[in-house]
């Protein structure tokens, strides 16, 4: 789960990491009136879920009451990435000395979270990860033993220039190391980590991501869920109990099962389709899931072919193929369909669809090569 930079600051704030004063609007009067308040030159930056935002001209700077508000309708008209920009934070524009880069990123093969640091702040840090990886510097913890202070001394002596600078560093790590811990975050980053004047470090940017799977135990996390993170038909899919990602292609596609769907796309890729969702109706055998299913990738009018996977172990391949002729009397299904079901009831499964007039394929190359040569 994502969140927008001014709520990400506002945790921040919660564990007393350095930001700036800022007020968020959604309406570009508000947004002038907020630019007085605060005084002086401010920035006014969109609020979206997504990179680029300056680069999309979301960002801008104001020195007036009437400019912050011309500019913030300016920001308030654009569309980023595909997502409209409905708000804007407002905070005092900062004279940058310096730009850092500091963050944490949950590694899962090493099963450690990962401290980076830079002193090349302000910039995309995967693009640097590229061309200069050397100007990152590392630190796995390991949650058992928490941050050993004698290497993460030795990276920030490399990266900052004074002892001040250095402490507050230490210090703004040891605050991150701890909300990523209490709010099970899977990444904290704050890109720029900025010098200002007397020698302050402050955040200037925010970013937080957090564990969906953790979600049930912070509820005032929970909270902060922006709806324009997720697709309506993934809101949709949540409420049937369905693990659905929305994706740009226009073949829908059916699994049972998270590895098996993740290599059935990669299948449908080979052999020249274009996947238009992940979606794993799990272990169960219930056709009304397959009908929910069915029911949401319809919905998608990109979508001109249905691919069904489905590996009966748990789940009974007749049970599935009952689904499909559930929805078939329910809804009307115009786009080539052709359905695998291998397993736990296969022939029967397959003999009840092969009745009425479905393509049906025991080999799962045969069916994704049936669905592409049809799309």
């Amino acid at each position: 789960m994502k969140v927008h930079e001014y709520q990400a600051k506002e945790l921040f704030a919660e564990y007393s990491i350095p930001v700036q004063q800022q007020e968020v609007v959604s309406d570009a009067t508000a947004a002038g009136a907020a630019a007085e308040r605060i005084g002086g030159e401010v920035v006014i930056k969109a609020q979206v879920l997504v990179g680029g935002r300056g680069k999309a001209g979301g960002v801008k700077l104001a020195s007036s009451r009437n400019e912050a508000e011309r500019k913030a309708g300016d920001i308030l008209a654009l569309t980023i990435k595909d997502l409209p920009v409905e708000k804007v934070l407002v905070a005092p524009a900062a004279e940058i000395l310096q730009e850092y880069y500091l963050g944490m990123i949950l590694d899962r093969s090493s099963k450690t979270i990962v401290l980076m640091i830079s002193a090349e702040g302000g910039v995309d840090i995967e693009e640097l990860a590229v061309s200069s990886p050397e100007k990152i510097h590392r630190l796995a913890i390991n949650p058992v033993d928490g941050i050993d202070h004698t290497a993460l001394g030795e990276i920030l002596e490399q990266v900052f220039e004074t002892e001040e600078l250095r402490k507050q560093a230490e210090d703004t790590v040891e605050k991150l190391y701890r909300l990523f811990l209490e709010k099970d975050c899977s990444l904290v980053e704050i890109n720029p980590y900025a010098k200002i004047e007397n020698e302050q470090l402050v955040a200037l940017d925010a970013k937080i991501n957090f564990d969906d799977n953790a979600l049930f135990k912070h509820p005032e996390v929970e909270q902060l869920k922006n709806p324009e993170e997720y697709s309506a038909d993934e809101i949709e899919a949540r409420k049937h109990g369905l693990s659905f990602v929305s994706l740009d292609g226009n073949i829908g596609c059916i699994v049972n099962g998270a590895g098996l769907a993740m290599a059935t796309l990669d299948i449908v890729k080979l052999y020249g389709g274009d996947p238009a969702n992940f979606l794993d109706v799990g272990g169960s055998s219930s056709p009304e899931k397959v009908l929910n299913a069915l029911r949401i990738i319809l919905g998608n009018d990109k979508v001109n072919g249905i691919l069904i996977n489905i590996f009966g172990g748990i789940t009974r391949c007749d049970d599935i193929a009952n689904g499909i002729l559930m929805a078939m009397d329910q809804i009307m299904i115009e786009v080539p369909m052709v359905i695998r079901l291998i397993g736990t009831n296969d022939v029967e499964g397959r003999a009840l669809l092969t009745e009425r007039g479905f393509q049906v394929a025991e080999r799962l190359s045969d069916a994704v090569e049936q669905v592409v040569k049809q799309v």
